[in-house]
């Protein structure tokens, strides 16, 4: 609402006054939200027939207005303007930014109270977890020739249920076709964990896990505290398991995402480590997302996504996109079948891209 308005003034004021001076900035900060609020071409055009500018507007800058979308009679009234300003000076470049300079690290203190929090809410994590049952999504993709150039190979829908701390798992649609079928019968690239396993084993403390303080992070709008962590092989019940049932216990190192408010972890990266020469499976990586979901009106912390990569052998690269969608609170008469299902879109990249680390619209984070 607040474009829009902004933009309606500037229109207002161009249509009151004979003429507008405006900076270049200024100009592309207009045909920019002309184009963005889908204003009409004509109208947009006979506007800029009416500003002059305060210094020489470039083919580039045309050009870029051109690719985000400007209308073909906006763009010949930004020719018009450039022929009138060839004489004019350049623009100054505008203004850098400053730069965002994050606070310091919490002190050795603070952060062996942030690890102990992170500790006591790993290990008594599922304990918390309400029986619930939700639709799992897994999207897997293949590329043969290593340079990640995905193809989507297939589309499995399950239902997951959550009884007393255990995990159950139904395939109803593979490719939106129904299908009954065990978890365990897919085959290809499977993965588990997401539910608590995966963080319970990094904080145990017969892992002898080695943190260290990495960064501040924001992620969904959360302030992170971010820890780099490391589990040696010796110490580890990380396993891969290749074709012909071939297994391996890896070490792996990564990321922890802890919230700074509430101590909840919200992210877990994991890449494994010192796998042997000769087993097929060369590389893995793991990122595991969480946020905050209501079940009966109350909010749990739950898994969002997991992306699973790996390299197999040389070149063949494999991608595992598991969403979890429409989490409910499970009881004796829960079902789904492949008639109550849809396979929800994917979720925008967004929902789980780390943040730049300045907090919008200026406010700070701390």
């Amino acid at each position: 609402m607040a474009c829009r308005l902004a933009l309606l003034i500037l229109c207002a004021g161009l249509c009151a006054r004979a003429e507008l001076t405006l900076t270049i900035e200024q100009l592309k900060e207009f045909v920019r939200s002309s184009i963005k609020l889908h204003q009409d071409d004509r109208k947009v055009a006979e506007y800029l027939k009416k500003v002059t500018l305060k210094n020489q507007l470039d083919d580039r800058t045309i050009e870029d207005l051109q690719g985000l979308g400007a209308g073909p009679r906006t763009v010949e009234a930004l020719h018009r303007l450039r022929d009138l300003t060839a004489s004019l000076p350049k623009a100054p470049p505008p203004a850098p930014r400053p730069a965002y300079v994050p606070p310091p690290p919490p002190n050795s203190i603070e952060q062996k109270q942030v690890l102990a929090d992170a500790t006591d809410y790993a290990l008594n994590y599922t304990s918390r977890l309400p029986d619930f049952i939700c639709t799992q999504v897994t999207r897997r993709y293949i590329d043969p020739s290593g340079m990640e150039f995905w193809r989507l190979a297939d589309t499995i829908t399950e239902r997951l249920s959550f009884y007393e701390r255990h995990e159950d798992y139904k395939v109803v649609l593979v490719n939106s076709q129904p299908v009954e079928m065990a978890h365990e019968k897919l085959g290809g690239v499977v993965s588990a964990g997401e539910f608590g396993s995966m963080m319970q084993e990094i904080f145990n403390p017969e892992t002898e896990t080695q943190f260290d303080w990495e960064r501040w992070a924001t992620l969904r709008g959360k302030r992170m505290h971010v820890f780099s962590y490391k589990v040696s092989q010796g110490r580890s019940k990380y396993s891969i398991v290749a074709e012909g049932n071939q297994r391996i216990i890896a070490g792996y190192h990564g990321l922890i995402y802890v919230d700074r408010n509430t101590s909840a972890i919200m992210k877990i990266t994991l890449t494994a480590d010192g796998i042997p020469a000769g087993f097929p499976v060369r590389e893995v990586n793991t990122s595991l997302d969480y946020d905050h979901v209501s079940i009966s009106d109350r909010d749990f912390i739950l898994p969002l996504k997991a992306v699973v990569t790996s390299r197999i052998r040389d070149k063949f690269l494999t991608k595992n996109e598991v969403e979890f969608r429409m989490y409910r609170k499970f009881t004796a008469e829960s079902t789904i079948t492949a008639v109550d299902v849809d396979t929800p879109a994917p979720l925008p990249p967004d929902a789980t891209k780390e943040q730049p680390a300045a907090v919008p619209d200026g406010k700070k984070p701390f």
